[in-house]
């Protein structure tokens, strides 16, 4: 079996093994917890409502036909796929290992695990050259780019919930600042890393997950005026800038298809 092959069987391997866990973690459930139940433990205002996590399935689908996708015979020799290498397995072994830390309590690991698959996904997203490499085929960009913009979107927020998450349960005081405005100003720094997406990568999917986000936590968090407003604001922000992102793209292929 040549390196190409193997790259292919661990990587469907992977996204299989991760899904399964990732039902498993709920069906079983993992020492007895359900993952949402143990997030409602904590007072933190930098969380969606629950309906938010649907995303997820979502998610799944696009790992599916990811993994289907590279492991094709024709996908084989692909120099995107093989520039990203294991990283999705390594990616799926963060998402179990943070599965495992969160139903378990150790809460201090799974902000590891989390940064992890972070900067996994982020290393994919960039070796993918996703928004500033043109004319890959329709098969690629919707079995492959999408998925990981659409996964990267979702836990670049779940990071900053998951810091929060850890950080409740410290003594640290937010240097005087009081979580609310702490959730404010992670919704706008959330907000300016949208800004850059759409100016470098013009990259509308991963925005919107911002913005399904950022609209989620505008419902939990209705009861606190100052950070459901925050919400709302960039969620409307980030709607206008996956617009703007997706108008500049498809000028960008018009001007590629009008060159000689």
């Amino acid at each position: 079996m040549s390196k190409d092959s193997v790259r292919q069987v661990v990587n469907l391997l992977a996204v299989i093994g991760t899904i399964t866990m990732n039902g498993l973690a709920n069906a079983l459930p993992l020492n007895g917890q359900l993952t949402g139940e143990i997030s409602d433990r904590f007072r933190v205002f930098f969380v969606p409502a629950g309906y938010v996590f649907s995303i997820w399935g979502l998610i799944y689908v696009g790992l599916l036909a990811f993994a289907v996708f590279q492991a094709l015979p024709s996908q084989r020799q692909n120099a995107g796929l093989r520039r990203i290498g294991y990283l999705p397995c390594l990616s799926g072994v963060a998402n179990v290992a943070w599965l495992f830390f969160w139903h378990y309590n150790l809460f201090g690991w799974t902000l590891v695990a989390m940064l992890l698959l972070l900067a996994s996904l982020l290393a994919i997203y960039l070796r993918l050259g996703i928004g500033q490499t043109p004319g890959v085929g329709a098969g690629e960009q919707w079995a492959v780019r999408v998925p990981f913009s659409i996964y990267l979107g979702w836990i670049t927020v779940a990071t900053l919930a998951n810091v929060t998450d850890v950080l409740s349960l410290t003594t640290w005081d937010g240097f005087g600042i009081g979580p609310e405005t702490w959730a404010v100003i992670l919704l706008v720094l959330a907000t300016l890393v949208a800004l850059a997406i759409a100016a470098t990568r013009r990259d509308t999917a991963y925005i919107l997950v911002l913005t399904w986000a950022f609209a989620g936590i505008g419902v939990a968090q209705a009861g606190v005026p100052l950070v459901s407003t925050a919400a709302w604001i960039t969620a409307a922000v980030t709607a206008l800038l996956a617009a703007w992102a997706g108008l500049r793209g498809m000028g960008a292929r018009k001007a590629a298809t009008l060159q000689p």
